[in-house]
């Protein structure tokens, strides 16, 4: 029978087992799909609203374009006349005639500000890009676009940092499993090339090692006081250490029944419990970026080799683009600069490549903090050095 209940016990514990591992990664994982989710929808909602208000508008032709159709007309016509004579005047006019046009003239809205249209102008925005080929033209579009960004560009921070401190940890890690890999086979090398005493190693590794217990009950300590065991003990003394460990071992009980009548009876407290865990995952947020101390130039070869990747695949979409051409923009991008010289044809398929910019973002973001990092250790140098040499010496 005992044997039957033990059984039945660990068939029933292993499915709860599961169910708490289960749900511990699911609160691990819940603040940071909490904040790309929030991102995600934030973008959509925004390219809804653009592409409404944008998309709809009507064009009227102002005065500006009539003229620039009558300057146009006038310069055809003279051309037709001397063709030869007036080739190069009739350049340069019409190179002043189209800088002074604009976009809009030529461009349906409906056209530029479709769904995908919209969303892309969105990520240009909260990413901070802005290549400027899309902007908005009403005065409404314009006042939400300020205060999407408003709200949008901390949200894309937050999200920077977040998911930053898990590449700060995923970058730190392989760093030092490298360095430890590196150091044991130094030290092979080293231990290969003179005599190593395989003896004594044990020897002193259990010496050197230091263990380091959790705190002794009562019982225990007695138990290792080597004088307990060679003279007797008086009596009261015996009496009262008894009456220490009998009210230890009251106290250790009902901590545990009340833990125990706690959790079964109020359930909430559990529920509590799991919420301070998400909490203070919420304010554990940038600690692991502080903490990171990778070389910088191992960090700018993995943009190097990062841009790279994305320069190689883009001109099999963008076949006007070659790779130094779409190093450049990914590079342009990554960074924020976002100059607009460089264009895109098929934009959607550049939405699809957005985990790819978000990702190059953060690590962009690191490099530029360990550079940040070393220019402030360089500045304490640099200064301490100076005061040194302007301070008076002491005879």
């Amino acid at each position: 029978k005992k044997k039957k209940s033990k059984l039945r016990m660990a068939s029933t514990s292993q499915p709860l087992r599961g169910k708490r591992a289960c749900k511990k990664i699911f609160w691990a994982v819940f603040p940071h799909a909490c904040f790309i989710l929030s991102l995600v929808i934030y973008a959509f909602l925004g390219a809804l609203m653009f592409s409404h208000i944008e998309g709809n508008r009507k064009v009227n032709l102002s005065e500006e374009y009539r003229k620039f159709l009558q300057n146009l007309w006038y310069i055809s016509r003279n051309l037709s006349d001397n063709m030869t004579e007036n080739e190069e005047i009739f350049k340069e006019e019409i190179r002043e005639l189209l800088n002074r046009a604009e976009r809009d003239w030529f461009v349906n809205p409906k056209d530029i500000w479709t769904f995908f249209g919209s969303l892309f102008f969105c990520c240009t925005v909260f990413t901070t890009v802005g290549y400027g080929n899309t902007y908005p033209v009403t005065r409404v579009g314009k006042y939400l676009c300020m205060l999407y960004a408003l709200f949008g560009i901390p949200l894309m921070f937050l999200v920077l940092t977040d998911m930053g401190d898990i590449l700060a940890t995923l970058l730190s890690k392989s760093y030092n499993e490298f360095r430890k890999l590196q150091s044991k086979i130094l030290a092979s090398k080293l231990c290969s090339g003179s005599t190593c005493n395989k003896g004594d190693e044990p020897k002193s590794r259990a010496q050197s090692k230091v263990v380091i217990n959790e705190p002794l009950t009562i019982m225990e300590v007695l138990k290792s006081q080597p004088g307990l065991k060679r003279k007797p003990i008086k009596y009261r003394n015996a009496e009262i250490f008894e009456m220490l460990i009998d009210r230890e071992k009251e106290h250790t009980k009902q901590a545990r029944n009340k833990s125990i009548e706690r959790w079964s009876s109020c359930p909430e407290l559990a529920r509590g419990k799991t919420m301070s865990r998400v909490i203070e995952n919420f304010d554990k947020i940038g600690k692991q970026l502080e903490k990171l101390d990778v070389p910088i130039v191992l960090m700018v070869l993995v943009i190097f080799v990062y841009i790279s990747c994305a320069a190689a695949i883009l001109p099999n979409w963008e076949t006007r683009l070659d790779f130094q051409e779409a190093f450049y923009f990914c590079f342009i991008t990554l960074t924020t600069i976002g100059f607009g010289d460089t264009q895109l044809e098929h934009p959607k398929f550049f939405l699809f490549f957005s985990l790819y910019i978000i990702i190059g973002m953060e690590i962009v973001f690191i490099a530029f903090k360990l550079g940040q990092d070393r220019l402030i250790g360089l500045y304490k140098k640099v200064i301490s050095f100076c005061g040194e040499k302007k301070m008076p010496s002491k005879k």
